[in-house]
């Protein structure tokens, strides 16, 4: 049974949330921070998925952000920082740490999401992307698993998902350099299935919503359900290793360099410790 949303819909202020003709779309809205994701916004994330699976008449998934930016990642400011940092750190150190609970939603959402990605998708809102089951990126957009800049690991976006779609060594290439791509690479290694002109992107991933939704919805949560355990392997059991291996690099002074680094827009100098 889906579990019920810890926000609804119609609280969101970092989301915004509508049901059309079976297709739920999902739009992060946050562009003055270029969609930066803090502790509501996850929290949003989260419950837009949970909503989705509890709802009989979702029968497809789009997520996107408002213009200029997909999503670029955790807002800095906030979450590695203060009391949202610290919070953080005490969830990824427990004796049994969770997966990422918004990961967790996205990718336990029974029903099939497309990822309409419209600008910069770096960091989580790379994972996010990742969680989709199909992607379509407008010609402006870009990728980055940008965590190594930060001292950290991926999510279990880029460590479970990824190899699979790109193969193992364009993933470890990804997840090692933190290069940003554009969205022609990202064709080419089969990261998106489409690149649309950008003002024809969410026109394409709605027709393409809408050619699943006509399909029954029981048999539709089945064959996601089927790709699932052939493609990928136990969300949590990663999911878990990856929270607890987060635990310990938020705590290193690498990690702090490559905060304070962004944060001072300069060239940041790692130590290895």
């Amino acid at each position: 049974m889906a579990q019920a949303p810890k926000v609804a819909p119609a609280d969101f202020t970092c989301l915004l949330y509508e049901v059309r003709d079976h297709v739920a779309i999902v739009t992060i809205n946050r562009p003055d921070r270029r969609n930066a994701l803090n502790r509501r916004a996850y929290d949003e994330v989260e419950a837009a998925f949970r909503a989705a699976s509890a709802d009989p008449e979702v029968r497809c998934v789009i997520v996107t952000g408002a213009d200029p930016a997909f999503c670029s990642g955790e807002d800095v400011k906030e979450m590695m920082t203060g009391e949202q940092h610290e919070a953080s750190v005490a969830r990824l150190t427990s004796v049994r740490p969770e997966p990422t609970p918004a990961a967790v939603a996205a990718l336990e959402c029974d029903r099939p999401v497309i990822a309409a990605v419209n600008g910069a998708a770096v960091g989580w809102g790379m994972e996010l992307t990742l969680f989709a089951d199909i992607r379509i990126a407008s010609e402006q957009a870009k990728f980055g698993e940008i965590f190594i800049k930060r001292g950290l690991i991926s999510d279990v976006g880029g460590l479970w998902r990824l190899p699979a779609i790109v193969g193992p060594a364009k993933a470890a290439e990804l997840l090692f350099t933190g290069d940003v791509i554009d969205a022609a690479e990202a064709g080419r290694i089969g990261l998106v299935s489409e690149v649309a002109p950008h003002g024809e992107l969410m026109e394409r991933a709605q027709a393409l919503a809408a050619r699943i939704a006509v399909n029954p919805p029981l048999a539709l949560r089945f064959m996601k359900e089927g790709l699932r355990r052939a493609s990928y392997g136990d969300l949590r059991e990663i999911g878990s290793w990856v929270s607890g291996a987060l635990g310990k690099l938020f705590q290193t002074e690498d990690h702090r360099e490559g905060v304070r680094s962004f944060l001072e827009k300069r060239a940041p100098e790692f130590k290895g410790r």
